[in-house]
Protein backbone atom coordinates (compact mmCIF):
# COMPACT_ATOMS: atom_id res chain seq x y z
CA UNK A 1 0.00 0.00 0.00
CA UNK A 2 1.62 3.87 -0.93
CA UNK A 3 0.27 6.64 0.88
CA UNK A 4 1.33 9.83 -0.78
CA UNK A 5 -0.15 11.72 2.08
CA UNK A 6 0.29 11.46 5.61
CA UNK A 7 -1.94 9.14 7.49
CA UNK A 8 -1.63 7.87 11.13
CA UNK A 9 -2.92 3.80 11.45
CA UNK A 10 -4.07 3.40 14.97
CA UNK A 11 -4.04 0.14 16.52
CA UNK A 12 -5.56 -1.23 19.76
CA UNK A 13 -5.29 -1.18 23.28
CA UNK A 14 -3.10 -3.97 24.37
CA UNK A 15 -1.92 -5.27 28.13
CA UNK A 16 1.47 -6.69 27.29
CA UNK A 17 2.73 -9.55 29.55
CA UNK A 18 5.38 -9.65 32.14
CA UNK A 19 7.40 -12.62 31.43
CA UNK A 20 10.85 -11.64 32.99
CA UNK A 21 10.20 -11.74 35.97
CA UNK A 22 12.82 -14.43 36.98
CA UNK A 23 15.23 -13.29 34.62
CA UNK A 24 19.26 -13.68 35.89
CA UNK A 25 22.72 -12.28 34.60
CA UNK A 26 25.84 -12.38 36.35
CA UNK A 27 24.31 -14.16 39.22
CA UNK A 28 21.67 -11.58 40.31
CA UNK A 29 17.97 -10.34 39.46
CA UNK A 30 17.38 -8.01 36.86
CA UNK A 31 15.11 -4.88 36.83
CA UNK A 32 12.68 -6.94 35.86
CA UNK A 33 12.23 -8.49 39.45
CA UNK A 34 9.67 -6.59 41.77
CA UNK A 35 12.29 -5.97 44.52
CA UNK A 36 15.32 -5.27 42.82
CA UNK A 37 12.90 -2.52 40.78
CA UNK A 38 11.97 -1.28 44.32
CA UNK A 39 15.87 -1.10 45.57
CA UNK A 40 16.19 1.30 42.61
CA UNK A 41 13.33 3.19 42.87
CA UNK A 42 11.44 2.68 40.41
CA UNK A 43 7.59 2.22 40.58
CA UNK A 44 7.28 -1.67 39.73
CA UNK A 45 9.11 -3.60 37.35
CA UNK A 46 9.09 -2.61 33.77
CA UNK A 47 7.78 -5.13 30.59
CA UNK A 48 10.72 -5.41 28.06
CA UNK A 49 10.60 -3.07 25.67
CA UNK A 50 10.31 -5.19 22.74
CA UNK A 51 7.38 -6.82 24.22
CA UNK A 52 5.63 -3.66 22.34
CA UNK A 53 7.42 -4.35 19.30
CA UNK A 54 4.40 -6.47 17.74
CA UNK A 55 1.96 -3.70 18.06
CA UNK A 56 3.36 -2.44 14.86
CA UNK A 57 3.77 -5.99 13.09
CA UNK A 58 -0.01 -5.10 11.37
CA UNK A 59 0.25 -1.16 11.02
CA UNK A 60 3.60 -2.02 9.14
CA UNK A 61 2.25 -4.76 7.17
CA UNK A 62 -0.39 -2.85 6.46
CA UNK A 63 1.90 -0.01 4.53
CA UNK A 64 4.53 -2.79 3.31
CA UNK A 65 3.17 -6.10 2.85
CA UNK A 66 4.83 -9.45 3.72
CA UNK A 67 8.22 -7.10 2.73
CA UNK A 68 8.24 -5.55 6.37
CA UNK A 69 9.23 -9.77 7.52
CA UNK A 70 11.89 -9.23 4.95
CA UNK A 71 13.38 -5.89 4.97
CA UNK A 72 11.75 -3.83 7.62
CA UNK A 73 13.01 -2.04 10.37
CA UNK A 74 11.52 -0.98 13.68
CA UNK A 75 13.60 1.73 15.41
CA UNK A 76 12.75 2.81 19.00
CA UNK A 77 13.75 4.73 21.91
CA UNK A 78 11.67 3.85 25.19
CA UNK A 79 10.48 6.69 27.00
CA UNK A 80 8.75 5.28 30.17
CA UNK A 81 8.19 1.81 31.37
CA UNK A 82 5.32 -0.08 31.38
CA UNK A 83 4.24 -2.82 34.16
CA UNK A 84 1.81 -6.28 33.74
CA UNK A 85 -1.77 -4.52 33.68
CA UNK A 86 -1.28 -1.41 31.92
CA UNK A 87 -2.46 -1.23 28.03
CA UNK A 88 -0.70 0.51 25.72
CA UNK A 89 -1.72 1.88 21.96
CA UNK A 90 0.59 2.05 19.17
CA UNK A 91 0.77 4.33 16.13
CA UNK A 92 2.48 4.67 12.60
CA UNK A 93 2.20 7.71 10.53
CA UNK A 94 3.38 7.39 7.61
CA UNK A 95 5.11 10.78 5.48
CA UNK A 96 6.53 12.13 2.29
CA UNK A 97 8.93 9.25 1.94
CA UNK A 98 7.33 6.31 1.47
CA UNK A 99 10.26 3.89 2.84
CA UNK A 100 9.71 5.39 6.45
CA UNK A 101 7.18 6.17 9.23
CA UNK A 102 7.02 7.05 12.09
CA UNK A 103 5.91 5.25 15.25
CA UNK A 104 4.84 6.03 18.79
CA UNK A 105 3.18 4.27 22.09
CA UNK A 106 1.21 5.54 24.99
CA UNK A 107 -0.96 4.92 27.84
CA UNK A 108 -4.28 5.61 28.11
CA UNK A 109 -3.73 8.70 30.13
CA UNK A 110 -1.47 9.82 27.38
CA UNK A 111 1.83 8.95 28.91
CA UNK A 112 3.97 8.35 25.82
CA UNK A 113 5.79 4.66 26.14
CA UNK A 114 8.34 5.07 23.21
CA UNK A 115 8.69 6.67 20.11
CA UNK A 116 11.00 5.85 16.99
CA UNK A 117 10.95 5.14 13.26
CA UNK A 118 9.80 1.90 11.10
CA UNK A 119 11.25 1.83 7.54
CA UNK A 120 11.61 -0.94 4.88
CA UNK A 121 14.50 -1.73 3.10
CA UNK A 122 17.13 -2.50 1.27
CA UNK A 123 17.99 0.63 1.41
CA UNK A 124 16.42 2.33 4.50
CA UNK A 125 16.87 6.16 5.07
CA UNK A 126 17.70 7.41 8.74
CA UNK A 127 16.26 5.98 11.59
CA UNK A 128 15.55 6.75 14.86
CA UNK A 129 18.93 5.71 16.25
CA UNK A 130 21.21 5.64 13.01
CA UNK A 131 20.57 9.34 14.04
CA UNK A 132 20.89 9.24 17.84
CA UNK A 133 24.10 7.29 17.25
CA UNK A 134 25.32 10.05 15.03
CA UNK A 135 24.51 12.29 17.48
CA UNK A 136 26.56 11.51 20.29
CA UNK A 137 29.29 13.15 22.32
CA UNK A 138 32.49 11.83 24.55
CA UNK A 139 30.41 10.44 27.65
CA UNK A 140 33.21 12.04 29.52
CA UNK A 141 34.71 9.53 32.95
CA UNK A 142 33.38 6.19 32.90
CA UNK A 143 33.23 4.19 36.08
CA UNK A 144 31.07 1.02 34.67
CA UNK A 145 31.74 0.86 30.87
CA UNK A 146 35.09 2.11 30.95
CA UNK A 147 36.92 -0.74 29.87
CA UNK A 148 34.48 -0.74 26.49
CA UNK A 149 36.20 0.91 23.67
CA UNK A 150 34.39 1.12 20.42
CA UNK A 151 35.02 -0.99 18.10
CA UNK A 152 35.74 -3.94 20.25
CA UNK A 153 34.21 -7.15 19.10
CA UNK A 154 32.71 -10.03 21.26
CA UNK A 155 33.44 -13.54 21.37
CA UNK A 156 34.44 -15.56 17.83
CA UNK A 157 32.19 -18.32 17.00
CA UNK A 158 29.01 -17.69 18.49
CA UNK A 159 26.06 -19.10 17.51
CA UNK A 160 22.21 -19.32 18.26
CA UNK A 161 19.04 -20.84 17.63
CA UNK A 162 15.31 -20.21 18.52
CA UNK A 163 13.47 -23.32 19.09
CA UNK A 164 10.03 -23.53 19.55
CA UNK A 165 9.44 -25.50 22.86
CA UNK A 166 13.57 -24.58 23.97
CA UNK A 167 13.99 -22.53 26.95
CA UNK A 168 16.06 -19.38 26.09
CA UNK A 169 18.28 -19.61 29.26
CA UNK A 170 18.91 -17.38 32.28
CA UNK A 171 18.58 -13.88 30.19
CA UNK A 172 15.45 -15.13 28.54
CA UNK A 173 13.77 -18.08 30.81
CA UNK A 174 10.74 -18.66 28.61
CA UNK A 175 10.43 -20.83 25.30
CA UNK A 176 8.82 -19.62 22.00
CA UNK A 177 5.92 -21.65 22.52
CA UNK A 178 5.41 -19.64 25.96
CA UNK A 179 5.79 -16.18 24.09
CA UNK A 180 3.48 -17.28 21.70
CA UNK A 181 0.63 -17.79 24.93
CA UNK A 182 0.87 -13.96 25.87
CA UNK A 183 2.26 -12.49 22.74
CA UNK A 184 -0.43 -9.16 21.96
CA UNK A 185 -0.74 -10.01 18.56
CA UNK A 186 -0.47 -13.74 17.15
CA UNK A 187 0.41 -14.92 13.65
CA UNK A 188 -0.06 -18.70 12.34
CA UNK A 189 3.36 -18.12 10.71
CA UNK A 190 4.87 -18.13 14.25
CA UNK A 191 4.13 -21.72 14.58
CA UNK A 192 5.51 -25.01 13.33
CA UNK A 193 1.98 -25.92 11.75
CA UNK A 194 1.29 -22.54 10.33
CA UNK A 195 4.55 -21.98 9.09
CA UNK A 196 3.96 -24.42 6.70
CA UNK A 197 1.94 -22.36 4.65
CA UNK A 198 3.75 -18.77 4.93
CA UNK A 199 4.88 -17.44 1.67
CA UNK A 200 8.62 -18.73 3.41
CA UNK A 201 6.99 -22.57 3.72
CA UNK A 202 8.49 -22.43 7.30
CA UNK A 203 7.86 -21.02 10.89
CA UNK A 204 9.38 -17.61 11.36
CA UNK A 205 10.45 -15.46 14.00
CA UNK A 206 8.27 -12.66 15.59
CA UNK A 207 10.28 -9.51 15.27
CA UNK A 208 10.26 -8.94 18.61
CA UNK A 209 12.05 -11.72 20.07
CA UNK A 210 14.80 -11.80 17.15
CA UNK A 211 16.27 -9.54 20.34
CA UNK A 212 15.91 -13.07 22.32
CA UNK A 213 18.22 -15.31 19.35
CA UNK A 214 20.42 -12.19 19.36
CA UNK A 215 20.70 -11.94 23.02
CA UNK A 216 20.19 -15.35 24.39
CA UNK A 217 24.20 -15.97 25.33
CA UNK A 218 25.33 -13.30 27.98
CA UNK A 219 27.28 -10.88 26.05
CA UNK A 220 31.30 -11.50 26.95
CA UNK A 221 32.19 -7.15 27.04
CA UNK A 222 33.64 -6.56 30.31
CA UNK A 223 31.01 -4.38 31.78
CA UNK A 224 31.96 -3.78 35.52
CA UNK A 225 29.56 -5.53 38.13
CA UNK A 226 27.32 -6.81 39.82
CA UNK A 227 25.37 -3.97 38.50
CA UNK A 228 21.61 -3.55 37.25
CA UNK A 229 20.79 -2.20 33.55
CA UNK A 230 17.88 -1.94 31.17
CA UNK A 231 17.08 -1.06 27.74
CA UNK A 232 17.17 2.65 26.50
CA UNK A 233 16.71 2.10 22.86
CA UNK A 234 16.75 -1.07 20.56
CA UNK A 235 16.36 -1.04 17.11
CA UNK A 236 15.65 -4.55 15.06
CA UNK A 237 16.76 -4.46 11.31
CA UNK A 238 15.89 -7.12 8.98
CA UNK A 239 18.17 -7.25 5.36
CA UNK A 240 17.68 -10.63 4.23
CA UNK A 241 14.89 -12.06 5.92
CA UNK A 242 12.77 -13.66 7.48
CA UNK A 243 14.52 -15.22 11.07
CA UNK A 244 13.68 -18.55 10.71
CA UNK A 245 12.67 -20.53 13.96
CA UNK A 246 14.65 -23.95 14.23
CA UNK A 247 17.59 -22.19 12.33
CA UNK A 248 20.95 -21.71 13.75
CA UNK A 249 22.58 -18.54 12.30
CA UNK A 250 26.41 -17.55 13.72
CA UNK A 251 26.40 -14.29 15.61
CA UNK A 252 28.96 -10.79 15.95
CA UNK A 253 28.56 -8.12 18.02
CA UNK A 254 30.83 -4.73 18.31
CA UNK A 255 30.68 -1.58 20.36
CA UNK A 256 29.69 1.25 18.29
CA UNK A 257 28.94 3.57 20.96
CA UNK A 258 29.23 5.13 24.66
CA UNK A 259 27.33 7.67 26.60
CA UNK A 260 26.26 8.40 30.14
CA UNK A 261 23.80 10.13 31.91
CA UNK A 262 22.75 11.51 35.15
CA UNK A 263 21.50 7.80 36.50
CA UNK A 264 23.11 5.54 34.12
CA UNK A 265 26.30 4.54 31.96
CA UNK A 266 25.33 2.83 28.69
CA UNK A 267 26.66 1.20 25.92
CA UNK A 268 25.37 0.35 22.11
CA UNK A 269 26.13 -3.01 20.59
CA UNK A 270 25.28 -3.98 17.37
CA UNK A 271 24.81 -7.75 17.10
CA UNK A 272 24.56 -9.77 13.04
CA UNK A 273 23.08 -12.47 12.66
CA UNK A 274 24.47 -14.31 9.60
CA UNK A 275 23.13 -17.17 7.56
CA UNK A 276 26.35 -19.27 8.04
CA UNK A 277 24.79 -21.95 4.93
CA UNK A 278 24.91 -18.59 2.53
CA UNK A 279 27.09 -16.26 4.83
CA UNK A 280 24.34 -13.22 4.34
CA UNK A 281 24.01 -11.55 7.17
CA UNK A 282 20.13 -12.00 7.77
CA UNK A 283 19.49 -9.08 10.53
CA UNK A 284 20.87 -6.44 12.84
CA UNK A 285 20.06 -5.82 16.56
CA UNK A 286 21.53 -2.07 17.83
CA UNK A 287 21.19 -2.03 21.29
CA UNK A 288 21.70 1.09 23.34
CA UNK A 289 21.92 -0.78 27.21
CA UNK A 290 22.26 1.45 30.24
CA UNK A 291 23.15 0.90 33.37
CA UNK A 292 22.23 1.94 36.45
CA UNK A 293 24.84 3.65 38.50
CA UNK A 294 23.53 3.58 41.57
CA UNK A 295 23.57 -0.56 41.33
CA UNK A 296 27.26 -1.20 41.37
CA UNK A 297 28.88 -0.76 44.80
CA UNK A 298 32.12 0.81 43.75
CA UNK A 299 30.64 3.71 42.24
CA UNK A 300 32.35 7.04 43.38
CA UNK A 301 29.41 8.53 46.01
CA UNK A 302 30.27 11.76 44.48
CA UNK A 303 29.40 11.25 41.13
CA UNK A 304 25.80 9.66 41.71
CA UNK A 305 22.58 11.63 41.23
CA UNK A 306 21.02 13.27 44.20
Amino acid sequence: MRFDTEITLTGPWRAPAQMLDEQEYDGHTSVHDEETAARLGLRGAPIEGPTHFSQFDPLATAVWGDAWFERGCISSHFLNMVVGGEEVQATLTTGGDPRLARIDARKPDGTPVLTGTASIGPEHPTTELSARLASLRDPGELFIVDRLEVGMTGTSGETAVLTHDGHNGNLYPFSLAQKLTHITEPHPWYTPEGGASSPWGRAIVPIEMISVLAMKQPQSFPVRGPAVGLFVDLEIRLLAGPVFVDHTYAVTRRIVGLGQSKRTESYWVETTLIDPDTDVAVAKVLLHSGVFKASYADYPADRLAP
